[in-house]
């Protein structure tokens, strides 16, 4: 079984007092109650993804379909135990450079394809080809070397350095294992995915939602399961439904059953009905964050970053945007997240006074009739663009919040919203000056997934495009506990002092759920599990 690393025991205990801190609902289903079995789970979103194939893609909702649809070779619990699931067993060397992993026999997909050895080795190539053009799930795969095949069931991922974070990159639904069948014969599995898990995608339109079924026949869930054997739920349908009012209207008449982004201006109301109830659970990972482009226009000039990280009240407008139902991030990290520096905080804050000698220091001391800052004539201007479907309007209010903040200092931003096609375009091509996004993961390599140069687009989402911390990054991946924490440590300072971010809210999922619904359980990737729900009668 997997090496008893010290920084887990750490980090099970931290997300464990998170957990009963956060969520009490999650346990509903530990009543006493006896779970029974049938009935439809209806879900609305408040974001949408444009793939559903979670080997080419890092939206969290195409994580929360296929988590339904695809199992993963090792599964970790609440309490951030790796517990077996398509590997029965497995072995780490000492050096971890060498993962051996032994599959259960009695696997199938859904297509009727048998899981073995060869079934898992394609994926993982499949994920490393640069014609598949992933770049999250590739990352969590770190540097691998070879992939041998000793016997049908057993599996060993060699690496040529050491790399300590690969089973919590397996435990993810991004690194879930599919059909090989399936994979060769479909040239585009941007809409359909074809897994092993409890339940078979029917359908997944963009823009719409996801309908899945039962599989009836399986009996291979993950080890922290509450239960073996089929799903009790009949059907999954996950409903897109941008619209606040629209998304909560349908939970409040039961035409839905959960929904996830309660609206915050809501979220009061919601617990005070005794029909419903919201289950908060605090993601790990990076946080919301605003990115800033290094390599061009005024965010080249460090004194213009940081200028511009000291215009914003963070706790202002994560505030107005949320109505107190979401925390102003201090760092880069969540606190949730192994190796989180509480330091970091004291490193940086609002500061309108430094944000105003800053800019003038850099030359922009001129203002126009707007208000604005300029320089040789031309206007100190940024332009943020972000993909509509991919933000809630809580967002969009918190973007248009630190808008108006930052014009007191004299900066002007441009807000651009796109679709989710014309994002990818524009920050492929270099054409924007700020991004936003969050990342939810335990493992702090998720810094590596945001910071490397490797990474940067088109080939992911380092988005500030710097490649300073490439080192570091690389060194932390094998190194040992201690010197693991320290470097880790120096590029949460180094991302704040030089200003590549500017951190907003730490993301937590909130649940919307009926009372109904029970047996609701938390993936370290901040989801929820539907595996062991039920609907009472």
């Amino acid at each position: 079984m997997e090496k008893n690393h010290p920084q887990v025991k750490t980090l099970a205990v931290g997300l464990l007092s998170l957990l009963f801190a956060l969520a009490p609902g999650a346990y509903a289903a530990e009543s006493g109650e006896k779970p029974v079995s049938g009935g439809i789970l209806n879900v609305g979103l408040g974001s949408d993804t444009p793939i559903i194939d979670p080997h080419i893609t890092a939206y969290g909702v195409t994580a929360l379909i296929a988590r339904n649809v695809v199992d993963s070779l090792v599964g970790q619990a609440e309490d951030n135990r790796f517990t077996p699931w398509l590997a029965e067993s497995w072995k780490i060397n000492d050096d971890n450079t060498e993962y051996t992993f032994h599959l259960r026999k009695d696997v199938t997909f859904s297509d009727g394809t048998r899981l073995d050895a060869q079934a898992v080795k394609y994926n993982i190539e499949r994920i490393l080809d640069p014609k598949t053009t992933s770049s999250y799930a590739k990352s969590l795969l770190g540097p691998v070397d070879k992939i041998s095949t000793p016997d049908d069931y057993t599996i060993v991922i060699h690496y040529g350095s050491p790399f300590a974070a690969l089973l919590q990159g397996l435990s993810l639904p991004y690194l879930g294992i599919q059909s090989p069948t399936y994979l060769k014969k479909t040239p585009n599995t941007s809409t359909t995915v074809v897994g092993s898990g409890p339940f078979i995608l029917d359908s997944f339109v963009k823009g719409s939602g996801s309908k899945l079924t039962k599989r009836p026949d399986y009996n291979w869930g993950p080890g922290y399961a509450r239960h073996t054997g089929p799903a009790y739920l009949d059907g999954l349908v996950f409903k897109y439904l941008p619209e606040a009012s629209v998304r909560l209207g349908a939970l409040s008449s039961g035409q839905i059953q959960a929904i996830d982004a309660v609206p915050p201006a809501n979220f009061a109301t919601v617990k005070r009905n005794p029909k419903l109830e919201v289950i908060t659970y605090e993601n790990p990972g990076v946080n919301r964050v605003l990115y800033l482009n290094t390599t061009k226009g005024p965010f080249q000039d460090v004194a213009v970053r940081k200028a511009f990280q000291s215009a914003v009240d963070t706790h202002a407008v994560v505030n107005v945007a949320f109505f107190g139902t979401q925390k102003a991030a201090d760092n880069v990290l969540g606190p949730a997240t192994l190796y989180y520096d509480p330091h970091v905080a004291s490193r940086w804050g609002f500061d309108i006074k430094k944000a105003n000698e800053l800019l003038d220091n850099a030359g922009w001391k001129q203002k126009d009739g707007e208000g604005f800052r300029t320089k040789d004539g031309k206007r100190l201007s940024v332009s943020f663009v972000y993909a509509t479907t991919n933000v809630e309007a809580a967002d969009v209010a918190l973007f248009q919040a630190v808008q108006y903040q930052v014009k007191q200092a004299g900066i002007d931003v441009k807000l651009t919203p796109v679709d989710a096609g014309e994002f990818t375009t524009r920050t492929n091509a270099n054409e924007y000056d700020i991004a936003s996004n969050f990342f939810v993961r335990a493992e702090p390599d998720i810094l590596r997934t945001v910071f490397d140069s490797a990474y940067a687009p088109p080939n992911g989402n380092n988005f500030t495009r710097i490649s300073v911390l490439d080192n570091k990054l690389r060194k932390a991946i094998g190194a040992g506990d201690a010197e693991r924490k320290q470097l880790y440590s120096e590029i949460q300072r180094e991302v704040i002092d030089q200003a590549y971010v500017v951190p907003l809210y730490i993301p937590a999922y909130q649940l919307g759920l009926s009372r109904q619904v029970q047996g609701i359980s938390w993936a370290t990737n901040a989801k929820p599990n539907f595996y062991d729900v039920w609907i009472k009668r």
